[in-house]
């Protein structure tokens, strides 16, 4: 049995006592960070130099930081509703300050999107890695501790812990472990809001070398609130939806488009004819594919890395109900909103068997168990995101050109290369077209990238909210066509001139005219139907902001925009200062403290947040 510790510091000791000096400390992706043992032993390492600490990690996660007034103002009570208690990490902190100890090494094969640019130490020491090569490579490394929060419940007098959010690497070493491979010590710290998940990461005391249970180190999970979509990630999610088949298999990534996606689902399933509708206004004509735009009567089968919101409402929906060794969805890690945690932890025994968390090796490969894995993935469709797509084809989702990391590699080489590797799968890569960039727009489709995380080799499909691009086997003209066809317009010429002038697409090819319509006001009016009857809601799984919060998210949204041109804001103020104020706005104003403005800049925040209040409610 585990030895039982109610000290952050005790338990600390015993691990540098039990192992050594030499730490080489692993801990899980994003929510299972055991973040007291873990800041006990960083405090320990920095109060004595002769110890060397090196954590693996990834996905470190940290609350939000506002940048200027009416950030903190908005953001400051969420963060505190949402995230008051949880612990900071401590080396996050030191990284950032460039402060982090010499005898302390932090490596991270995944980033939390954007945090870590231009931080030199980070960028540095990061590691690229699918994330099915993750466990070989701090194995390599020489692990000797895993640490790792727990969920814990007494069966027949006998505590048993979970691995819960996290069975995705730790499953792989412990495998290892069994297997004389591996070497390592395993020590626990039990959270009262984690989900009790059944599948392998159910696992008896006696795994455990040490366990940290006390209500003292108790903490809220870190629970980031949904995003609102917007127009542009809803049709992303829509196209999408339209190439997902009766009776297959679905995996998706976390963020709005997912959300977009699985709303997309449960309108086709729910009110087909509406549907088709959104399909009709949203589609160019004689476009190929052609959605597949019928009610679901098979159901979907879920197999993915990141167990999601969305996908729980799939499940909700009655949408997930094709079986798979009596389960309808597999995953490897989950992170979510503080309701999507409250409703695995209110699961029936058997609503949460229909769930079974795997290690990252049995999502996101087809190795081991092929034959039965191969039978069950009929029909596949990996939905992932990318931040940039050239036109040949390839995709940039981890980094820039410099060499500057955004996030990591994750599993999406994984998902494209099982798209491949089974029969009548495919890897669906969604794009943004384009992106704000000051003052103007940039496109995400370029002619080329001096970064590539999908090569286009490996080329499948790219959906923008323009439509569906399907370019695997195709000629490379034929795949810059079909790029061009997704693209928005206002970069359309530019982008065909460099591929002409290159000799890859021919000097009388011209964009056929039905897609020279590519502008995001074509996107908003066919739209506009379904957000009006209330079928494409900006929080469609729930949201932990407020209703007022809710309301200002939309004109803040419009307020950050007009910043980064001066024309527009001045625009913005104009409008404000001419406009009537309306009664409704009074609380919205009161949220952020301008109903009384005392300085001149909150007088002049409140008439551009009255402005912008105005342009949503006309959205």
């Amino acid at each position: 049995m585990p030895k039982l510790f109610s000290d952050p510091e005790a338990i600390a000791e015993d691990i540098v006592r039990d192992v050594g000096t030499r730490l080489v400390v692993g801990l899980p992706l994003g929510l299972g960070k055991a973040n007291h043992i873990v800041n006990a032993l960083y405090a320990r390492a920095a109060a004595d130099r002769s110890i060397s600490l090196t954590i693996f990690s990834a996905l470190t996660l940290e609350k939000p930081k506002p940048s200027n007034l009416l950030e903190r103002r908005f953001i400051a009570p969420v963060i505190e509703r949402l995230f008051g208690g949880y612990p900071d990490l401590t080396y996050a902190g030191a990284l950032h300050a460039g402060a982090l100890p010499p005898n302390i090494k932090v490596i991270e094969f995944f980033f939390l999107a954007g945090r870590w640019l231009h931080v030199p130490y980070a960028q540095q020491h990061y590691v690229s890695a699918n994330y099915t090569h993750a466990s070989s490579y701090i194995l390599a490394e020489g692990l000797n501790v895993v640490t790792q929060l727990v969920a814990r419940r007494v069966v027949g007098g006998v505590a048993r812990y979970s691995l819960s959010c996290n069975t995705d690497t730790t499953l792989e070493v412990l495998r290892e472990r069994a297997e004389g491979r591996a070497s390592f010590r395993l020590v626990g710290q039990v959270n009262s809001e984690l989900p009790f998940m059944p599948g392998p990461g159910d696992l008896p005391a006696d795994e455990f070398s040490a366990v940290l249970d006390s209500p003292e180190t108790d903490f809220p999970l870190f629970a980031p609130p949904a995003e609102p979509i917007t127009d542009t990630r809803y049709a992303v999610g829509l196209h999408a939806a339209g190439l997902v088949r009766d009776g297959g298999t679905l995996q998706i990534g976390i963020g709005q488009i997912g959300d977009a996606l699985a709303q997309g689902l449960i309108i086709r399933d729910r009110d087909n004819a509406q549907f088709r509708g959104i399909m009709n206004r949203l589609s160019t004509a004689g476009e190929a594919p052609a959605p597949q735009t019928a009610a679901f009567e098979k159901g979907l089968y879920g197999v993915s890395e990141m167990l999601t919101e969305a996908l729980l409402a799939l499940l909700d929906a009655g949408i997930l109900r094709r079986e798979v060794d009596g389960v309808v969805l597999h995953g490897a890690f989950f992170l979510g909103p503080k309701s999507f945690y409250r409703r695995l932890r209110e699961m029936t025994e058997s609503q949460i068997a229909r769930i079974r968390m795997m290690p990252v090796s049995f999502t996101n490969e087809l190795y081991g168990e092929e034959e039965a894995k191969r039978a069950a993935r009929i029909d596949a469709r990996f939905v992932n995101n990318t931040m940039m797509a050239t036109l040949m084809g390839a995709a940039v989702s981890d980094g820039l050109e410099d060499g500057q990391v955004v996030s990591g590699v994750g599993g999406q080489y994984n998902f494209v290369a099982q798209a491949f590797a089974l029969a009548g799968a495919r890897s669906i890569l969604a794009l943004e077209a384009t992106r704000q960039a000051g003052a103007g727009a940039q496109s995400n489709i370029r002619w080329r990238y001096g970064h590539e995380t999908i090569p286009r080799h490996l080329r499948d499909i790219i959906v923008t909210e323009y439509g569906v691009a399907d370019l695997r086997g195709k000629s490379d003209a034929d795949v810059i066509a079909a790029m061009l066809r997704v693209a928005d317009s206002r970069f359309q010429d530019e982008l065909a001139r460099q591929a002409k002038d290159a000799g890859k697409l021919a000097r009388d090819h011209e964009i056929p005219p039905a897609h020279r319509e590519n502008f995001p006001e074509r996107i908003a009016r066919a739209l506009k139907p379904a957000r009006e009857a209330g079928l494409l809601p900006l929080f469609p799984f729930g949201s932990d902001f407020t209703d007022v919060e809710q309301r200002l998210i939309p004109a803040l949204q419009i307020l950050q925009e007009a910043q980064r041109s001066p024309q527009r804001l001045a625009g913005l103020l104009w409008q404000g200062l001419s406009q009537r104020g309306d009664a409704a706005d009074g609380e919205c104003l009161a949220r952020l403290g301008l109903d009384r403005p005392a300085t001149l800049a909150e007088h002049a925040y409140r008439v551009l947040v009255s402005a912008a209040l105005a342009r949503s409610r006309a959205k």
